[in-house]
């Protein structure tokens, strides 16, 4: 029977093992990669695949998106086969993290909005796909990409309770909160309608 240490080491092991997966910069590696440049160094500095698409090349913003929601899972899907629920939902956390502030890049990494969405479809698919819709559709309106990241995050633990997933619930609260604090100048360009909008460089 295991331990309570046993435990408790396995979900140090498992968020240190997310924390490594969200700190792979895919953005900088895709951008790299296609000979696009310094990623850090285009638009706003931001590793997200919408400054990606600030390039012009689509498809490097689409890869980037897919592989920077792609962590998000898979280290919720590996730590939830390996140590169960708990452990997936701190994988989660530490991925989001890792995103946040990845020890590669100096701890300066993005704002988490794929990664995020990656999470909550690992989690528990119909919140994800809530989310994503809920951030699709306010794009489709606004065109603006820091406000439907914003919408969806706001929206995340409310869809969570209706659709029959307390147990994530504090856990949309937290990655939720991490998305506005790190959209706090997003924020600003927005009350000040300055906010450029989805495929402006």
């Amino acid at each position: 029977m295991p331990t309570i240490e046993t435990g408790l080491a396995t979900l140090i092991l498992t968020a240190v093992f997310g924390y490594l997966i969200g700190s792979v910069p895919f953005g900088v590696l895709v951008t790299k990669f296609m000979g696009l440049g310094d990623l850090r160094k285009i638009g706003s500095g931001n590793i997200g695949a919408t400054n990606v698409l600030r390039t012009g090349n689509k498809g490097a913003a689409l890869a980037t998106l897919l592989l920077d929601g792609g962590k998000g899972a898979v280290a919720v899907l590996i730590a939830r086969a390996l140590a169960g629920e708990d452990a997936a939902q701190i994988a989660g956390l530490a991925a989001f993290l890792g995103h946040l502030f990845p020890v590669w890049l100096g701890f300066k990494g993005g704002k988490g909005v794929a990664t995020f969405l990656g999470i909550l479809l690992a989690l528990a698919w119909p919140v994800g796909i809530a989310a994503c819709l809920t951030w699709l559709v306010t794009a489709l309106i606004t065109r603006i990409s820091s406000l439907s990241a914003l919408v969806a995050a706001a929206l995340a633990a409310g869809w969570a309770g209706i659709l029959g997933h307390p147990e994530m619930v504090w856990l949309t609260v937290i990655l939720g909160t991490l998305v506005f604090y790190r959209h706090s100048a997003n924020i600003e360009r927005l009350l000040a309608r300055t906010e450029p909008k989805i495929g402006k460089k």
